[in-house]
């Protein structure tokens, strides 16, 4: 019973993601084929910590375009299923994406062609709230509105917490590519994080970021274990 437990242990090990450091980058299914995760060497992130970013365009979103000089281009326009948007005189030109001050310069270059110079401010008017999604081995899993700063313990705390299933050592912070398609994931050790008292690396979440929880491995082979002798096979250090 016992070599049979701990070859079920290793089988489970085995599909572990990579390890803390590392990154991946996870490209979308395009062929009805499981998702391929290339593991990138350690190296630093940026983007998984800037603080404070900038919203960036979505389908659906829609601004206000206002022409201080010329009036007559003034319109109300929305953001396109492909991408694009439609410009009154200039035609379509592509904006998913880009957040305000990037908008203002392609609506400034497009509308160059036919205005000298133009002055053009833009205001959003009905967006996409920011949001986040937490998932997996939490106590409160689900979408929530991302209205404020928060960090990623901040976020599992909102979630409810991790559950008696967590894995809290390899936490994965899946975050959106437009420019490139498919999600970057960045593994987190949260119990790490959380021992040492040191939240210095915590990072920050930022709208359309998804958290995944895994279940450890010790909570997928407990159903098997016989349980008057559970202290004999389970050692915390393993898990």
């Amino acid at each position: 019973m016992k070599l049979s437990i701990i070859a079920l242990a290793s089988i489970i090990a085995a599909t572990t993601i990579p390890t803390s450091g590392q990154s991946a980058t996870v490209q979308p299914d395009m062929q009805n084929e499981p998702s391929q995760v290339s593991v990138a060497p350690a190296r630093a992130n940026p983007a998984l910590h800037q603080r404070n970013p900038r919203y960036a365009l979505r389908k659906g979103d829609t601004f206000d375009l206002d022409f201080s000089l010329s009036p007559e281009f003034n319109q109300l326009v929305a953001v396109q299923p492909d991408g694009y948007v439609t410009l009154r005189g200039v035609g379509s030109i592509y904006v998913e994406g880009q957040t305000v001050p990037e908008l203002t310069e392609s609506v400034k270059a497009a509308y160059s062609k036919v205005l000298h110079d133009p002055v053009i401010t833009i205001a959003l008017k009905d967006f996409e709230k920011p949001y986040f999604i937490a998932s997996g081995q939490l106590s409160k899993p689900g979408k929530y509105d991302l209205r404020s700063d928060l960090t990623l313990t901040e976020a599992v705390a909102l979630a409810g917490g991790f559950n008696d299933k967590a894995k809290h050592s390899q936490v994965v912070l899946f975050r959106p590519v437009p420019e490139r398609g498919g999600y970057e994931a960045k593994l987190i050790d949260a119990k790490k994080l959380l021992a040492t008292h040191n939240l210095s690396e915590d990072p920050q979440i930022r709208p359309g970021d998804m958290i995944y929880v895994p279940q450890s491995t010790f909570s997928k082979i407990r159903p098997f274990l016989p349980t008057p002798n559970m202290g004999m096979y389970y050692n915390p250090a393993m898990y």
